[in-house]
């Protein structure tokens, strides 16, 4: 074993023994790292028919593609969501970083959106998916703060798809204005916070206060530079404003801070299952 790496989880398994809090943030390399990938067997397997007929190449340039109608729009859809918010079950990775975390003081922040911080056993006053969620529709112009569960209907969608489309009568609509409905992800204004989601926000924002300038461990997961407003940068900031605060990045091509943490920040590019259970090792 490559003594640097022995030392860097040597490292981190202080930390985390140490911390008083810890502050997980998840972004989208946590969840291929789990296996949840948008690329290769995964996506030609379950979107042959969709491929063949427009072209895709992956799952998250076809969220997009600009369907021609609600019928496109909701086959595409519903198949996207069935498989990354029903169908993938609990992860190993995610149960593996619960058991890190779980008998300490800890909140999550995160950019992805099905669900699999729940599914791993983290509390869901505990977990705070600011990008939305797949297991939610809204009205696509945002006219009212309601979000509506989505399974059984995703359900039907996909089971009554046929080329590529799904009959008119499953087609959603806004039960306030009448219009079109959306997936609850933010790709636009409209994006609706319900009240889950503000309470969520005022937990979190509780948590940050609560463990100010004590020993925080934040723990960076596979985020890359599509949104570093979110979690990278105030990672960042918050590690080089609190001398007690160690940043733990795990990150396989983005590895690099800022230099003023350099010496408080523990960096892997290595497999993220094989750190976490490296780490939990010298935790048990």
């Amino acid at each position: 074993m490559n003594a640097n790496y022995q030392q860097r989880i040597d490292q981190a398994k202080t930390a985390i023994q140490e911390a008083d809090y810890i502050l997980l943030g998840g972004g989208a390399g946590l969840s291929a790292a789990a296996g949840i990938t948008f690329t290769g067997k995964r996506f030609t397997d379950y979107f042959g028919d969709f491929i063949e007929k427009y072209g895709f190449t992956d799952l998250y340039s076809s969220g997009f593609y600009p369907f021609e109608t609600q019928e496109d729009k909701w086959a595409y859809w519903a198949r996207h969501i069935q498989l990354n918010r029903y169908d993938t079950g609990t992860t190993q990775l995610y149960l593996d970083l619960y058991d890190l975390v779980k008998e300490k003081q800890h909140f999550v922040i995160s950019t992805n959106v099905e669900s699999q911080f729940e599914k791993a056993g983290f509390a869901s006053d505990a977990v705070f998916e600011i990008q939305g969620n797949y297991g939610y529709l809204q009205c696509e112009k945002g006219c009212h703060d309601t979000l509506y569960d989505n399974e059984e209907l995703v359900k039907k969608m996909v089971a009554q798809t046929v080329d590529c489309k799904i009959p008119t009568s499953l087609v959603p609509n806004c039960p306030v204005c009448g219009g079109a409905m959306d997936v609850n992800l933010r790709i636009n204004e409209y994006f609706v916070q319900d009240e889950q989601w503000q309470m969520s926000e005022r937990l979190y924002r509780s948590f940050l206060q609560t463990s100010e300038n004590l020993n925080v461990v934040y723990m960076e997961l596979g985020v890359g530079f599509n949104t570093p407003g979110i979690i990278r940068y105030p990672f960042e900031r918050m590690t080089y404003h609190n001398e007690r605060a160690t940043l733990i990045r795990l990150n396989r091509d983005e590895p690099a801070g800022i230099a003023e943490n350099q010496h408080k920040t523990i960096a892997f590019t290595e497999d993220m299952s094989q750190v976490f259970r490296d780490i939990e090792r010298g935790n048990t």
